[in-house]
């Protein structure tokens, strides 16, 4: 699912996963060396290739090159088409990087194309990517990234028998954003959430830029619409807490509201997402974000005959290769 940053549940195929450093580290304490030390530079295993539609694969990285592969594109979305402001080490490297690269696992849209006829060097191979960070692995480093906008604490204890993941820098590139790409990711990510056992998806999901008045009937909508129960309620930290209520539920015309939804979110609601309460401004982003919160028994059965039922163990996904 921050289903954004998501920047990308964000629904602009762009910015943020859901989640930037926190917890005290920032890029300029994560040196080069940073992820070459990390087991994710030991385990190169062969990918795991989750489905194919003609020239795309979705796989996940299989290393520290995929990684680095997934973090150049990730730039190229984030800070050279949109509006995030790059550090010092990033712009250098023209990579969008931080600590918890070393500890995701990173979904990936690949090119065959691309590969196979010697390609790659003119553009990046991969062509979309999730970052997807699992509960236990949160645990044992920094936590989960969308602690640094969310008091998500709470909601984890009234729920310390579930699985919960965190979908973070999802991003798609320019020319690669069709519904082909985008199934295809989320058929990648549906198989992991299946292959993990995972029971939460949550993370930060997007609207592009730093005013939330600019987006007050959407924001109000999903306030007066889509606001978490009590069960699942989780409310962004009260120093960066901005209001979503912004127009009484008269006054929300329901049509328009959705028209200026980013279509990730409109995706993540429709298959039963709720959202956190609070809006939070990234000013690295230059984006507005908001809490997603999915459980995966609130998924409509509908989408299980095109992604594949929790229970099924292999991909229904076309394979052509």
């Amino acid at each position: 699912m921050a289903i954004e940053r998501s920047r990308t549940l964000s629904g602009r195929f762009g910015p943020r996963s859901f989640l930037r450093p926190r917890n005290g580290w920032s890029e300029t304490r994560a040196p080069l060396g940073f992820l070459a030390r990390s087991f994710l530079y030991e385990r190169k295993a062969e990918a795991r290739v989750y489905g194919r539609v003609g020239d795309l694969e979705v796989r996940m990285a299989s290393g520290l090159k995929d990684v680095r592969l997934a973090q150049r594109m990730r730039y190229d979305v984030f800070y050279k088409e949109m509006s995030a402001t790059p550090s010092f080490l990033s712009e250098l490297r023209r990579r969008d990087e931080d600590p918890y690269d070393a500890i995701c696992d990173h979904l990936l849209v690949v090119d065959r194309f691309r590969a196979k006829h010697g390609l790659a060097a003119q553009r990046p191979l991969v062509v979309g990517t999730y970052r997807l960070l699992r509960q236990d692995v949160a645990l044992k480093h920094f936590g989960f990234y969308t602690q640094g906008e969310y008091d998500i604490a709470p909601m984890l204890a009234r729920h310390a028998s579930l699985r919960f993941l965190e979908l973070g820098r999802s991003c798609v590139l320019k020319s690669y954003r069709n519904r082909r790409t985008l199934e295809l990711l989320w058929h990648g990510l549906w198989t992991y959430v299946r292959e993990q056992r995972a029971d939460v998806m949550i993370g930060c999901a997007s609207f592009e830029g730093t005013d939330p008045k600019a987006h007050a009937m959407a924001l109000s909508f999903l306030h007066h619409n889509y606001r978490a129960n009590a069960d699942w309620y989780c409310a962004a930290h009260q120093h960066l807490n901005q209001r979503m209520d912004l127009l009484p539920a008269e006054a929300i015309d329901a049509k328009a509201a959705l028209k200026a939804l980013p279509p990730l979110i409109k995706g993540y609601l429709r298959l039963g997402a709720m959202v956190g309460e609070g809006a939070v401004i990234d000013h690295q982003f230059g984006t507005t974000d908001v809490l997603i919160i999915l459980p995966v028994t609130n998924i409509d059965p509908r989408y299980f005959d095109h992604f594949g039922a929790p229970d099924e163990a292999k991909s229904r996904i076309a394979q052509d290769g």
